[in-house]
């Protein structure tokens, strides 16, 4: 295990944290393609370094669903490890429920700050069985809980019933629609942080209509530009923000592709280029990039430094 030890360890301020930026870390696999954490130590260092607020693990940047429920606590733990105190950790759980609170409890043992609940993609969900879903994990873990909203469909009235479970902090918003965001919040307890779930490029659409912060796979590649980023639209800066959102859509766009199925492997293979070696995605990740994707991410990592 390795540990990166002897920093001083920081007041904990969630709140605060749930406002900055909650950087996905990758999940980085040795030559036998078992999860090696060990890799992620220069990356995480490098995030914590340009000032990402809140690294979090086992979200869908770090191939959630493609780790077992043993690799997905083996991944907590050792990044808990790592971040030795120097900032607060999210922790990611889902699937089935017992998995969710196998992986909330190891979480929690491990010392994560706090836990994302990813939406259950199970075909057959239904708003209150939802609710005990999140009580099931906020039992079983005792955490304070980010909603990780990727279908609005549930309605507003579903959104603040879940948001009204005691433990619920935050809601990571991860549908591009600005208006359901702004009506959900305006239905919930005010002290809930609203958070940007969709990156750098649609955080301005989300700061107008309320919400603060935003989730961030670049901080692995450039986590300075997704640092500045954040201060301008915490200034209120919207130009800026726009100008230095602009100068990273080629990466954004990359990702993007096939259905998001490049979501990754764009940022694995940024790092691969950068010469931090984190393995292939899993399928049905796409892996690698085609000859153009590469290339197209190529000239940007060339063009802004990167490499």
């Amino acid at each position: 295990m390795t540990v990166i030890a002897e920093a001083a360890p920081r007041a904990v301020d969630l709140d605060t944290a749930l406002t900055g930026i909650s950087g996905i870390l990758v999940t980085p696999y040795d030559d036998a393609g078992d999860v090696a954490p060990a890799r992620l130590a220069p990356i995480l260092d490098r995030a914590l370094g340009a000032g990402v607020h809140m690294p979090v693990v086992n979200g869908n940047t770090g191939e959630f669903y493609a780790l077992t429920t043993d690799e997905a606590v083996t991944m907590v733990t050792e990044v808990a490890a790592m971040m030795a105190g120097r900032a607060p950790l999210l922790a990611g759980v889902g699937r089935g429920v017992r998995d969710a609170c196998r992986l909330a409890r190891a979480s929690a043992d491990a010392g994560a700050t706090a836990l994302m609940i990813h939406q259950p993609p199970d075909p057959f969900v239904s708003p209150r069985g939802t609710v005990d879903y999140i009580r099931a994990v906020s039992d079983a873990a005792g955490l304070p809980m980010m909603l990780y909203l990727r279908n609005d469909a549930i309605g507003t009235r579903a959104i603040a019933d879940l948001c009204a479970i005691p433990g619920v902090k935050g809601v990571k918003w991860a549908t591009p629609n600005p208006m359901k965001l702004a009506e959900a919040r305006a239905a919930c307890d005010p002290s809930i942080v609203w958070v940007g779930g969709l990156a750098e490029v649609w955080a301005p659409a989300f700061y107008a209509v309320g919400a603060r912060g935003f989730t961030s796979g670049l901080i692995n590649v450039w986590p300075e530009r997704s640092i500045a980023i954040h201060a301008a639209l915490e200034a209120g800066d919207y130009a800026r923000a726009r100008d230095l959102i602009a100068g990273m859509k080629t990466f954004e766009d990359i990702r993007a592709e096939e259905l998001n199925g490049t979501n990754v492997t764009g940022v694995k293979a940024a790092l691969l280029a950068q010469g931090h070696e984190c393995g292939p995605t899993r399928p049905p990740s796409a892996w690698p990039l085609t000859a153009a994707q590469q290339a197209r991410l190529d000239t940007f990592l060339k063009g802004a430094g990167l490499v």
